[in-house]
């Protein structure tokens, strides 16, 4: 799990000029010292001590360096070329580090971190005992000051010179990076040219968010073994960090100079304590148990479906296709500050579908996610682009467990006409993607808003629309199935559409009768098209007030409320008590908060408030 580099060596200065092992040009060392060790030709990101690592990551001033650990040396009184003990001396010597990793308390951009950087000088920043306990008491400073960690990779791979001692490394670290998710406490890893073996096997990739470097390369074996095992040779890109983005195994590449600034707006995403509570509503009653008919006094929501203007089923879905109509990057734009994209789903693939990371929300830093249906960045018709793929689904999914590790609350816009039809994706799993993260939202302990902003498409909708509340702007519309598909399968004839729409309950006076959703933004004159950026006001202001609804409610409640929300959605009446239920009152018949009724006049309950029956399953 050793490997050997195959690119150049770092760039080394002659006659006062440095020549760049990329693309051989000669630059004046100054410059290449003032540039970051980055080629100005070229571009190529030369590595780079750990301490000077560590001055260029952290705030002046602010590093506060770890001692060093002490650990047995040379278990197995190893000699090749030279014994052992004498290898790890030369290296002492050249680095002026005890071992691979150096680790401090630093501040990034004023927000306090634990950082562990590895030095690729020092024996290839190869893996052994003593760079593993480095790691493993970096972790455990984090967790115990509830310090976010910073990880730093530069690797070979494993000390192949501490055999079975050195391979045990991964286990210990990978096992330190876990208590701090059981904690809830931010990792962010950074990956610099080479990441390699077993820390690319470790923790290297076990961070909640991993960073790159441009061109920095990560991998379990290095290209010359792949290529030998492979018998051909591979692409020039194979294993580099845009190769990385591309499969969704990094969320992001950053270049060196704007590394400090990036890193500090992830490391804010760590929670210091308690998360900050806003203000919470009349005493935490749910939109749909404030009776029709009355709005907030603050969320601007509708909620008599009378009041809304009567429209055209069909004419509502071809107004919520139309291009002109802001789609999700618009509204991450204009409502919310900040937005940082989390890319990939860690499992060879990333979706441009769908759109996910963290943002702020009136000041709050919440995990967002939304359909790439159509505005900024998604002209329409794109390829790929409004309808999401099990990679989607997934990349969703990952983003969801992030929050609930670190306490944030999840808001997600839906706008997509429904998933992926092609054969790719059902080889992919697209059902069981959509059906793990409705079992993952069903329990996850953090409040979970939904605004429909579009279209809402079936199942690639509710994928992401399993809420403690659940609006939709007046334009929108939320079908089982599109129109023309509901008209080929009943009446046989796609042109029996407009047809359909009647009668599919799709548009937002439908939606609230049903009690599909708890409110309504109102759209200005003219439809979100005509004033985007009021749109958007108004759907901040009904987002920031149903998130401060829930605030007071614990992980325990939110998880309660909202499967006895589904547990009853729907149902004529309470189901019988299951035998050998607890008659405690707290626990009996579920009061109905919200009554609508089908066309035959059968209630239907929607919000009772406990759910006796739900067990713990929500994500640790």
């Amino acid at each position: 799990m050793t490997n050997t580099p195959d690119r150049p060596a770092p760039g080394r200065a002659r006659h006062g000029r440095v020549v760049c092992p990329g693309c051989r040009a000669r630059v004046d060392a100054q410059r290449w010292r003032d540039d970051l060790r980055v080629c100005p030709e070229c571009g190529r990101h030369d590595r780079l001590p750990a301490r000077e690592r560590l001055d260029l990551l952290a705030d002046p001033g602010s590093v506060r360096l770890l001692p060093p650990v002490t650990v047995r040396e040379d278990v197995l009184e190893f000699t090749d070329t030279v014994p052992y003990p004498r290898r790890l001396a030369a290296a002492r010597e050249r680095t002026g580090l005890h071992d691979a990793v150096l680790c401090a308390r630093i501040d990034v951009e004023g927000r306090p971190a634990v950082c562990a950087v590895m030095d690729f000088r020092f024996l290839g920043g190869s893996l052994g005992a003593a760079a593993g306990e480095a790691v493993v008491r970096a972790a455990e400073t984090a967790l115990a000051e509830r310090a976010p960690l910073l990880l730093v990779t530069a690797s070979g791979g494993l000390r192949m010179q501490e055999g079975p001692i050195a391979l045990a490394q991964t286990a210990r670290t990978s096992a330190a990076m876990g208590r701090l998710d059981e904690a809830g406490v931010l990792t962010v890893s950074l990956v610099t040219d080479p990441t390699y073996g077993g820390v690319a096997a470790s923790f290297a990739t076990l961070a909640d968010v991993i960073v790159a470097e441009p061109g920095a390369r990560l991998g379990l074996a290095g290209r010359r073994v792949v290529e030998r095992a492979a018998a051909r040779r591979l692409p020039e890109d194979f294993q580099t960090a845009g190769f990385l983005l591309a499969r969704g195994l990094v969320d992001m590449v950053v270049p060196r100079r704007a590394l400090r600034r990036e890193l500090g707006r992830l490391l804010a995403l760590n929670p210091p304590g308690p998360a900050p509570v806003p203000a919470p509503g009349p005493a935490g009653v749910p939109a749909s148990e404030r009776g029709p008919g009355r709005e907030g006094d603050r969320d601007g929501l509708l909620r008599d479906p009378d009041a809304l203007p009567p429209l055209d089923p069909w004419e509502q879905v071809l107004a919520a296709r139309s291009a002109d109509r802001p789609g999700v990057p618009d509204y991450l734009a204009l409502a919310f500050d900040d937005f940082q994209e989390l890319r990939g789903d860690r499992a060879g693939g990333d979706c441009p579908a769908v759109l996910a990371g963290t943002a702020r929300l009136a000041g709050r830093p919440v995990a967002v996610i939304g359909h790439r249906g159509r505005g900024a960045g998604a002209g329409p018709g794109a390829p790929g682009h409004a309808t999401p793929s099990p990679a989607g689904h997934r990349k969703a999914a990952r983003v969801m467990r992030l929050a609930a590790k670190l306490g944030l609350p999840v808001v997600t816009l839906v706008d997509t006409p429904g998933d992926h039809p092609g054969p790719q994706a059902e080889e992919h799993g697209q059902a069981g993607a959509i059906a793990e993260n409705l079992r993952l939202m069903a329990a996850l302990p953090v409040p979970v808003v939904t605004a429909v902003v579009g279209q809402g498409g079936g199942a690639a909708a509710l994928g992401i629309a399993v809420a403690d509340r659940t609006l939709a702007l007046s334009g929108a519309v939320y079908s089982v199935i599109s129109p023309e598909d509901c008209a080929a399968i009943l009446w046989h004839d796609p042109a029996a559409a407009p047809r359909a729409a009647a009668v599919l309950g799709l548009d937002a006076p439908s939606l609230l009768r049903l009690g599909v959703v708890d409110g309504v933004v109102p759209e200005p004159e003219g439809g979100a098209a005509a004033d985007p950026a009021l749109t958007a006001d108004r759907l901040r202001a009904a987002l920031t007030a149903a998130l401060a609804e829930l605030a007071g409610l614990s992980g325990d409640d939110l998880v309660s409320r909202r499967r006895a929300r589904l547990r009853h959605f729907g149902t004529p009446v309470p189901p019988p008590r299951p035998p050998g239920l607890p008659a405690d009152p707290a626990h009996g018949h579920v009061s109905v908060s919200q009554v609508a009724r089908d066309p035959g006049g059968q209630p239907w309950t929607t919000v009772p408030p406990t759910d006796p029956t739900g067990r713990d399953e929500r994500p640790r």
